[in-house]
C-alpha cells in the first residue's frame, strides 16, 4: 500500500475521512511500531499534526476502517493521554516529528483542523471506477515496503570509507541502503570524533557525518619553574606516544620523574616534577609583631623575602626586611618590637589617679583612671573622661581631665525679697549657701537658707515672700466701703475709703491703709 497526505489545506476529522475515502481507501490504520517509525521519518512536520483512523464510538476507541475496538496491546498514547479535556476529545491525532513523544497519539476535539493522513490499498478502491478521477494535485505520496518486499525500490546511501577507524555494518535491505547501520571503533590510544553509529535514512543521507580517529590528547605540559622541558611527539603535540624530559637550572634540584609519557588513557606517566630551591631556616614573628613572607620557590627557600612589622603600639627595632640568599642564610639580624611610651600623667586637683601598665610604666596599653572627691565631677572633654589610654601614636586618649565642683541650678531671689549667697567653688556650685529675707510688709514662707549639695540639688524648698495681712473690714452701718488691694485682699498697702448714705455724717477717718505691722492706720469710722 501507499500513504498519502493533504499537502494544502487542513480538515476536521470528518472532512479528513471523507477526503481519504473519496480519493484513496481510508484514514490510515496503524499496523505496527515499524510503520509508526517509517511515517515519523518520512512525513514532513506540521504544527497541527495529522488525523488517523481512530475515533471514540459508544465510549470505546475504535478503528473506523474495520469497526474493531482498539486493544490495550495496540495502544500508542502519549504520556497522560487520552485525557478527554473538556469532555469533547473523541478523535485521534499522531505527533509527527514532535520534539517530545514523536510518533505518539493524542485525543483531540473532532472539529479541530489538521492534515489528513490516508492509505491506498493495493486493490482499487471500490468507490472509484476504473478511469475515475485522479487524486487531487495537493496530495503527496509516500511509499512503504511492508515486510521488506523487494518489488519496491530501496533507498541507497553513499558507501562509507572511514579513515583510521574500524567499521562494522549490518545491511537489512542491501549494502549501504535504507536502515543499514554501521558502527565505528578506534585503536588503543585513539578516540573517535563523531557519531559511533550511522544509519541510512529515507532521505538517502546518513544520520551523521563519517567519524574519524585521532590520537588521545594529554594535558599540555610546561617546564617547571626554574627548569626546562624537551618533548618528542609521534602523533601530534602532547598526544598518545609523546615523551617529555625535564631538567633544572643551576642551584635547583629536580624533585620527581625525569621523563613522562602520554598514555592511552590521556594521562601522563609519573608525577609532575618540580625544581626545588635551596632552603633557609624557618623564621618566626617577633614578640608583639607580625611576619609577612613571599615565597617564589617554596616556603623559606632561595628568593623568599620576609617583611617584619609590629603590632599597634610597638616600634620595630632592627631590619624591616630579610631575604633568603643562595647560601641558605638570611640577610640582616633578628628584629624586635618595643612598646611606645606616652608622657607621665598626674592626678587632677582635688582628685586621684589609678593606673595599670601592660608593657611598662606609661607605655602603649597603659590605662589610667581618674576620680574626684565628693562634690566634684570630672571634666575636660565633652563627656568628661573617666580613664585615658596610651595609644599607638605615643599619645593619651582624650584631654587632661580636671575636677570641678558639681553645679546646682541658679537660684532666683523671691519676689519682694532678698537673697545673699556665698560661693566656695564657683557660682551656685557644691558648697554654695544662700540666705533669704523679705522687704518691709512681707513675711518669709519657707527656709531662711539653702545649700548646694554633692548631688547638684539644693536643700529645702523654694522660699517666697507673702504680704502681711490686716483684719478684714466691713462697711459701716448705713455706709459704704471701697478698697484697692496691691498685694492681695486686705494685705500690706491695701487702702479702703468709707462714705455714708444721705442724711448721715461720717465720724472718723475717711481712708484707712494696712500697715507693715498688720494693723490699719486708724480705727474704722461710723455713720
Amino acid at each position: 500500500w501507499t500513504y498519502h497526505y493533504s499537502n494544502q489545506g487542513d480538515y476536521t476529522w470528518e472532512q479528513a475521512r471523507n477526503y481519504c475515502q473519496t480519493f484513496f481507501t481510508d484514514l490510515v490504520a496503524i499496523q505496527n511500531k515499524q510503520e509508526i517509525k517509517y511515517l515519523n521519518e518520512s512525513l514532513p512536520f506540521h504544527g497541527r499534526y495529522y488525523w488517523i483512523g481512530i475515533r471514540k464510538l459508544g465510549g470505546t476507541w475504535t478503528w473506523v476502517g474495520t469497526r474493531k475496538a482498539l486493544t490495550k496491546e495496540a495502544e500508542n498514547w502519549a504520556a497522560g493521554e487520552p485525557n478527554n479535556r473538556r469532555s469533547n476529545q473523541d478523535c485521534v491525532e499522531i505527533y509527527i516529528k514532535r520534539q517530545q513523544e514523536s510518533g505518539k497519539w493524542n485525543d483531540e476535539p473532532c472539529n479541530r483542523r489538521k492534515k489528513a493522513l490516508c492509505y491506498q490499498a493495493i486493490h482499487p478502491h471500490p468507490s472509484l471506477p476504473a478511469g475515475g478521477p485522479e487524486p487531487p494535485w495537493q496530495s503527496r505520496q509516500v511509499r512503504y515496503a511492508p515486510n521488506g518486499l523487494a518489488s519496491l525500490p530501496v533507498v541507497q546511501c553513499a558507501k562509507l570509507e572511514p579513515k583510521g577507524a574500524r567499521m562494522n555494518c549490518s545491511h537489512p535491505f542491501g549494502d549501504f541502503s535504507y536502515n543499514s547501520t554501521c558502527t565505528f571503533e578506534c585503536q588503543k590510544g585513539f578516540e573517535r570524533r563523531g557519531a559511533g553509529t550511522l544509519r541510512c535514512l529515507p532521505s538517502q543521507q546518513w544520520s551523521a557525518d563519517t567519524p574519524s580517529c585521532t590520537a588521545i590528547a594529554c594535558p599540555v605540559l610546561s617546564a617547571p619553574d626554574r627548569g626546562q622541558l624537551n618533548c618528542s611527539h609521534l602523533h601530534g603535540n602532547f598526544a598518545f606516544g609523546s615523551t617529555c624530559a625535564f631538567s633544572c637550572q643551576t642551584g635547583f634540584v629536580l624533585m620527581g620523574t625525569e621523563t613522562r609519557e602520554c598514555t592511552a588513557m590521556g594521562t601522563w606517566s609519573g608525577d609532575t616534577p618540580l625544581c626545588k630551591a635551596v632552603a633557609c631556616p624557618e623564621l618566626s614573628a617577633p614578640d608583639r609583631g607580625e611576619l609577612n613572607c613571599s615565597h617564589l620557590h617554596g616556603d623559606f627557600t632561595f628568593g623568599s623575602t620576609c617583611a617584619f612589622s609590629c603590632q599597634t603600639g610597638f616600634a620595630l627595632m632592627g631590619p624591616e626586611r630579610r631575604e633568603c640568599t643562595v647560601t641558605g642564610t638570611w640577610t640582616g639580624d633578628t628584629p624586635q618590637c618595643k612598646a611606645l611610651a606616652c608622657p607621665v600623667l598626674s592626678a587632677p586637683d582635688p582628685g586621684e589617679l589609678n593606673c595599670s601598665h601592660l608593657h611598662g610604666d606609661f607605655t602603649f596599653g597603659s590605662t589610667c583612671a581618674f576620680s574626684c572627691q565628693t562634690g566634684f565631677a570630672l571634666t575636660g572633654t565633652e563627656s568628661g573622661p573617666e580613664s585615658r589610654e596610651c595609644t599607638a601614636t605615643g599619645t593619651w586618649t582624650g584631654d587632661t581631665p580636671r575636677c570641678e565642683a558639681i553645679k546646682c541650678s541658679a537660684l532666683v531671689t523671691p519676689k519682694m525679697g532678698l537673697a545673699d549667697c556665698s560661693h566656695l567653688h564657683g557660682d551656685f556650685a557644691f558648697g554654695s549657701t544662700c540666705a533669704f529675707s523679705c522687704q518691709t510688709g512681707f513675711v518669709l514662707m519657707g527656709p531662711e537658707s539653702r545649700e548646694c549639695t554633692a548631688m547638684g540639688t539644693w536643700t529645702g524648698d523654694t522660699p517666697r515672700c507673702k504680704a502681711i495681712s490686716c483684719p478684714v473690714l466691713d462697711p459701716p452701718s448705713r455706709g459704704q466701703l471701697s478698697c484697692s488691694h496691691v498685694h492681695g485682699n486686705f494685705t500690706y498697702n491695701s487702702t479702703c475709703t468709707f462714705s455714708c448714705k444721705e442724711g448721715f455724717v461720717r465720724m472718723g477717718a475717711e481712708v484707712l491703709r494696712c500697715a507693715a505691722t498688720g494693723n490699719w492706720t486708724r480705727h474704722p469710722p461710723v455713720c
